[in-house]
């Protein structure tokens, strides 16, 4: 067992935990007439979502006139996390609280956006899959929301800080309520015009009671949390629960801005998941299409002056032939997938549903570009004279 440091007095049990979070709520929840949660499907949300259900159900925190949970469904999660989540929503709607998967504008969705409009796969130096997939898919959402509200209401999160356990009991974030301190949440108040304030009332929570709570959620209380553990690759056999599991900081399939997708590897792994296999496939095939060959490439810009304007010989979006040939690969990959699923009795995936696929059509068919850009562009593998800076041009010599 792990001694104490200079800076600790008592290590916080799940109890303990679960009672600072019973306060927070209690103290700031009753500000709200309404409340909504962000759930993700992730661990930390998972813990939340439950347990304020649980509080709920309970009588330990006040009832608010209305709680609405809101799963933010990228169409791109694991498959087992993605369908723990759906079954968890099923099992809250049981209860009675309003759930809404919050879905990307259609044009937005990862495969309409890359291969309807030809815009290659997200990179570290062109992120746009968390705006166009999350983030303005929730604002949009939570804009409504205030709006059926007629008020501000509060926003739960599942933000943690509990990588560190030293710093478990010394978790004071400023509420700014009355200039006050609070070990129990991160409690952030916006103007009056603002669609929410937001409190994270998991905020000192450890990861071990995360665990904990997500297994006593399934055993004792009925919430189909098991499998989210299971996902992460949680050990039961850990007793401190201090070590994140391997694959703890999940993406999406295939996810092309790691170097190693670890998520999905681990996931394979198990034997009830090795039928989604396949997939693996999409990560080499995202790096691949980044190459020249797949895509258009800018050439021979000049300015007003006649000299060469910047960023020459500069790739940009697919080409119509590699987004009909990137789509098949796709869709093959799906239909292996499915295969196996029936073969072993598990869950199916659907990486472009049919709504997807008809608009991908539809923009493939438009020779649709992203600005600034008509497909009138020179292939990217294509030999090309150079421009030198003053507009002259050196010409091929073979």
């Amino acid at each position: 067992m792990r001694n104490l440091s200079l800076f600790e007095t008592e290590r916080l049990s799940l109890e303990r935990s679960i009672e600072l979070t019973t306060d927070s709520l209690t103290a700031y929840g009753a500000l709200y007439k309404h409340w909504a949660i962000a759930f993700s499907g992730g661990k930390d949300s998972s813990a939340t979502v439950t347990l304020v259900a649980h509080l709920l159900k309970t009588g330990r925190i006040p009832q608010p006139e209305s709680v609405t949970i809101l799963y933010a469904d990228t169409r791109q999660e694991l498959p087992p996390l993605h369908n723990a989540a759906m079954n968890l929503l099923d099992k809250l709607r049981s209860q009675g609280f309003d759930t809404r998967v919050v879905l990307p504008e259609l044009d937005h969705r990862y495969f309409v956006y890359m291969l309807g409009r030809g815009v290659p796969p997200p990179s570290n130096t062109f992120r746009w899959c968390t705006p166009k997939l999350k983030v303005m898919s929730m604002e949009r959402e939570l804009e409504a929301l205030r709006q059926e509200r007629g008020e501000k209401f509060l926003m739960l999160t599942g933000v943690r800080i509990g990588e560190s356990a030293a710093r478990d009991q010394r978790i004071a974030m400023s509420c700014t309520k009355d200039g006050g301190e609070c070990g129990q949440g991160w409690f952030q108040h916006s103007s009056a015009n603002a669609v929410a304030d937001t409190l994270a009332p998991l905020l000192h929570w450890r990861v071990c009671h995360i665990w904990d709570w997500l297994v006593q959620a399934d055993v004792d209380l009925g919430y189909p949390t098991f499998a989210i553990a299971e996902v992460y690759g949680h050990d039961p056999q850990d007793e401190l629960g201090e070590t994140e599991p391997m694959n703890a900081r999940t993406g999406c399939i295939g996810c092309p801005l790691v170097q190693k997708d670890s998520a999905l590897d681990r996931v394979v792994a198990n034997p009830k998941w090795a039928y989604l296999a396949p997939l693996q496939q999409l990560r080499p095939l995202y790096w691949r299409i980044k190459q020249p060959q797949y895509r258009l490439r800018k050439h021979g810009e000049l300015r007003k002056d006649g000299t060469l304007a910047k960023k020459q010989g500069r790739l940009g979006p697919l080409h119509l032939d590699a987004r009909r040939e990137i789509l098949a690969e796709i869709l093959a990959i799906q239909d292996e997938v499915n295969q196996r699923a029936r073969a072993v009795g598990q869950p199916g995936v659907m990486l472009i549903n049919d709504e997807e696929l008809a608009r991908i059509h539809e923009l493939i068919d438009a020779e649709t570009w992203p600005e600034k850009w008509d497909g009138t562009e020179h292939r990217g593998d294509m030999w090309l004279p150079e421009i030198l800076p003053d507009g002259s041009i050196q010409p091929l010599l073979f």
